[in-house]
């Protein structure tokens, strides 16, 4: 740390006293109370309220994240999109398991899901890779997504070549690496801050196939 930066241990965010998350607050399953809180983000003009961080891990167990955009949610779970040749895609293929964080803090909230992960439908994949701006479907097709590369030239003359490929042509197709992945969720955790860091955390949790129940969990 240099000049009059403050050190990490001395940055403090007092949360507001008046807000909670009760149990009599919850809606009646996580995917109404999901459907909630994401409208209260946009309402708010949250910047990407979509965003959200995915963890991963490989076969081994090591860890990884980032942040991607989420472009569906359902009752089935969360969806996005990706090279299944990336980092993610890989060990997602790997290790069929995933954590998402949606980092609401101007909110004091967070959204933090567990679960399976699963591929979806090859015809939803080509639905949305369709509706992608033409730009980003050639990205698609250029960028070897986590691999190492020799310099921005080298990627910039990969997109080059896509976009001479396509050129003529009223529609580009789904690359076949690319596609998405859904996380069905066995935990859904609804966290508010709350003031002297006890915040409320009342999490939904998957007993059995349909059958959920409610807990709330210490800060």
């Amino acid at each position: 740390m240099t000049g009059d930066t403050p050190a990490p241990a001395a940055m403090r965010n007092e949360y507001a006293a008046d807000l909670g998350l009760t149990e009599a607050d919850l809606a009646a399953d996580w995917h109404t109370q999901f459907d909630s809180w994401f409208a209260d983000a946009v309402a708010f003009g949250l910047p990407e309220p979509n965003a959200m961080v995915v963890g991963t891990a490989d076969a081994t167990g090591r860890p990884s994240g980032r942040t991607v955009l989420l472009k569906g949610y359902d009752p089935d779970g969360f969806v996005f999109f990706t090279n299944h040749l990336s980092r993610k895609g890989v060990e997602a293929s790997a290790n069929p398991y995933a954590s998402l964080v949606f980092p609401w803090f101007p909110m004091q909230r967070q959204v933090v899901v567990t679960g399976r992960v699963a591929p979806v439908d090859s015809a939803v994949a080509e639905a949305y890779f369709a509706s992608r701006p033409r730009g980003s479907q050639l990205g698609a097709w250029a960028s070897p997504q986590s691999q190492v590369v020799p310099d921005r030239a080298a990627l910039e003359e990969s997109y080059r070549a896509a976009a001479e490929r396509f050129d003529g042509e009223p529609v580009i197709p789904t690359p076949p690496h690319w596609g998405g992945l859904r996380v069905r969720p066995d935990t859904v955790e609804f966290w508010q801050g709350r003031a002297g860091r006890l915040h409320d955390r009342l999490r939904f949790r998957l007993l059995d196939e349909g059958v959920w129940t409610v807990e709330r969990l210490a800060p």
